[in-house]
């Protein structure tokens, strides 16, 4: 690398951008790059443990810490605005109010945004459940719902994915008695593509909640008191007191104006390195990113965006230092879903686990992934001196549990076929 200082410019403070940028923080350089992260809003949320906050058994500041407070420390510099356009062939990022950067390297992380608009009524009438602002919304219509004199809270979640299924399960476990659940699938099955016990899981937990399935249903119109579901050339109506809409995404609206090599979703064609095709200066990753080689590209979900965050700061680095680039690949390494309060179901190399200690595990897994060591250790704390001393043996027991068998498992794995092992190495080493 020269001596002259690298601009590097990240767009996005999801799993994508901000851990991009922590990681290329933590190498040493020769000379040190400028990295500016643009985000519009003041915190990171951690996603997976959104629905933690519906129920009050997490606190915002666990989720959704400040940038401000993750970025202390560092030589990252916090942009806090919102990008309305990018000019690839001049290496600038204009923000609202006119400010430009420019670039040397470049990383979309942005993210998709809720697509409400796809049904008559959606947009006005139905709750998106994507962002800390979506989750304040819900608490909030929740509270007023549970002060009314109605002897029914009647919800609908549309959308069967790990998102719905979700949702529905706490705030069944939120309503308790009051609540009447309808969680409304275009498909025939909840949590489509993932493994067979985490669907049985998930399913036994909504019918033990009480929670009311329509699969192979469409919605035809969202109202403020009602939904109309067609399902077998029948329609229905309906009566709810509230709709959240977990389906559909859509990219920012300056993203379609800045290039033509887009998928018809949007989502910006990346070579296995992760850079842009025809602009090897610009990375992307996460939901925006997609490849023509579909069959083995990584599913739009956070455990992808953090796999690709590595990647992509290591081939950043690589890029301006004269060294080769490594190609992406996806290692998928199981699921994670809660189903209701203190309850989750796991899938990891072969183990299935269900119930409260499959919670307790899912919350200090997800820890482990949180950004920095000193968010994760003061909340490490705090959930350690809320946890009775009972939760706490079985913590450490079903984790013990948990690691004897996934060591056994991957033994067994790579007699049975060493070449999988060390192309696992190869791709996760550094």
């Amino acid at each position: 690398m020269s001596q002259s200082q690298s601009q590097i410019c990240i767009l996005g403070g999801g799993f994508g951008g901000l851990y991009t940028a922590l990681e290329l923080n933590r190498y040493r350089w020769q000379t040190r790059p400028q990295i500016t992260l643009v985000e519009r809003k003041d915190h990171f949320l951690f996603t997976p443990l959104l629905y933690e906050l519906v129920t009050g058994e997490l606190q915002t500041w666990h989720i959704a810490p400040h940038f401000a407070k993750l970025l202390a420390g560092t030589d990252i510099h916090l942009e806090q605005g919102t990008v309305e356009s990018v000019d690839l062939d001049m290496r600038r990022v204009i923000l609202s109010g006119g400010k430009v950067l420019s670039y040397d390297r470049l990383v979309i992380g942005i993210g998709k945004e809720t697509l409400l608009d796809v049904v008559p009524g959606a947009a006005g009438n139905a709750l998106p459940f994507r962002s800390l602002a979506d989750v304040n919304r819900l608490k909030e219509q929740l509270r007023l719902l549970e002060l009314s004199d109605l002897s029914q809270i009647r919800v609908a979640v549309v959308g069967a994915g790990p998102n719905g299924v979700e949702l529905a399960c706490k705030i069944a476990d939120r309503l308790k008695e009051r609540g009447r659940l309808l969680l409304i699938n275009r498909g025939d099955k909840i949590l489509k593509n993932f493994a067979g016990s985490s669907q049985k899981a998930a399913l036994k937990a909504l019918r033990r909640r009480r929670v009311q399935l329509e699969l192979s249903t469409t919605v035809e119109s969202v109202d403020s008191d009602s939904i109309t579901l067609v399902h077998q050339d029948q329609r229905r109506t309906h009566p709810v007191d509230l709709v959240l809409w977990t389906i559909g995404t859509r990219v920012a609206d300056w993203v379609p104006n800045i290039t033509n090599i887009q998928n018809e979703k949007g989502e910006f064609l990346v070579l296995p390195t992760l850079q842009l095709i025809k602009h090897p200066e610009v990375f992307a990753l996460g939901d925006i990113a997609a490849s023509n080689d579909s069959e083995h590209w990584a599913p739009a979900t956070a455990q992808a965006a953090f796999q690709q965050a590595k990647i992509a700061a290591q081939n950043i680095r690589a890029s301006l230092t004269g060294r080769t680039l490594r190609a992406f690949r996806y290692w998928h390494i199981g699921e994670m879903i809660t189903l209701g309060i203190n309850a989750s179901a796991i899938s990891s190399f072969g183990i299935n686990l269900s119930g409260p200690v499959a919670g307790v595990i899912r919350q200090w897994v997800y820890l482990l992934r949180m950004p920095t060591f000193r968010h994760r250790f003061q909340v490490a704390c705090d959930w350690l001196s809320q946890m009775p001393s009972g939760v706490a043996v079985k913590l450490w027991q079903g984790l013990a549990g948990l690691f004897r068998r996934n060591a056994t498992h991957k033994r067994r794995s790579h007699s049975q076929n060493p070449d999988v092992g060390e192309s696992s190495r190869r791709t996760h080493r550094k």
